[in-house]
C-alpha cells in the first residue's frame, strides 16, 4: 500500500468521490472482506460487494487473498493507498493553468501552481512505478511567524534573492544528459483549524 496515490482517471475520481465508496476506502486501510465491511458501515454484504467491485475495477482497491468458507470464496481486499489526491488533469477542460495570469502575489496563481504540482508529480510517480525506478524529489515544509507585513515582504524578497542565486549557480542549460527540474516555493498564511475534542 502506498502512502498517497494520485487519481488521474476521471472514472476513478468519480468512484472515489461517492460517500459510501470513500468510507469503504478509509475502512480498507486494513484488509477486509465484504462481510466484515458490511457490519462496520451498516450496509448489506451485497451492496458492499457492488461498491468494492467498482473500486477494484478502477484500481483503488486490490485483492490481498481469497479464503474458502464452505461453498463460498471470501475475497479480502485492501486500498491501494492510505490516502488519495485527485489530479486537476481529471477536469482537463477547466484545469488551472499558471500561465494564464502569472502573478506571484496572487493566491489564485499559487493555487494554479499547486494544481500543476499535483498533476506533474502524479504523472512522475506513475511513470516511475511503471519503470520500476525511484523518483528523485525534494520538499521543504515549514512555518514562520512574521511580526509585521513589512517583515513578510522583506522575507519574500530575501528568499527570492537566495533562490535566484542558487539557480544561477547550479543551472546548466547545455549540460549533456542534464534534466530540468521544476522548483516551487510558496508562502501563505497558515490555516487555523479548530481542534476536535
Amino acid at each position: 500500500m502506498h502512502d498517497v496515490a494520485v487519481i488521474d482517471d476521471p472514472g476513478a475520481a468519480e468512484v472515489s468521490l461517492d460517500p459510501v465508496r470513500a468510507r469503504l476506502l478509509a475502512e480498507l486501510s486494513e484488509p477486509g472482506s465484504a462481510t466484515t465491511l458490511a457490519q462496520r458501515v451498516g450496509l448489506t454484504r451485497q451492496k458492499v460487494n457492488y461498491h468494492l467491485r467498482e473500486l477494484e475495477r478502477h484500481g483503488l482497491v486490490e485483492l490481498v487473498e481469497e479464503r474458502r468458507k464452505g461453498n463460498c470464496t471470501e475475497r479480502v481486499l485492501q486500498a491501494t493507498a492510505a490516502s488519495y489526491v485527485i489530479s486537476p488533469s481529471v477536469l482537463a477542460a477547466v484545469e488551472p493553468d499558471p500561465e494564464r495570469s502569472p502573478d506571484q502575489l496572487s493566491a489564485r496563481w499559487l493555487l494554479a501552481v499547486a494544481a500543476r504540482l499535483v498533476r506533474d508529480v502524479g504523472e512522475l510517480i506513475t511513470g516511475a512505478a511503471k519503470a520500476r525506478k525511484r523518483l528523485a524529489t525534494f520538499a521543504i515544509d515549514g512555518e514562520v511567524r512574521f511580526a509585521s507585513a513589512a517583515d513578510r515582504a522583506a522575507f519574500a524578497e530575501e528568499l527570492s534573492g537566495a533562490v535566484t542565486s542558487l539557480i544561477s549557480k547550479y543551472h546548466d542549460e547545455s549540460a549533456p544528459g542534464g534534466r530540468a527540474h521544476r522548483l516551487v516555493v510558496a508562502v501563505h498564511p497558515t490555516v487555523r483549524r479548530e481542534e476536535k475534542g
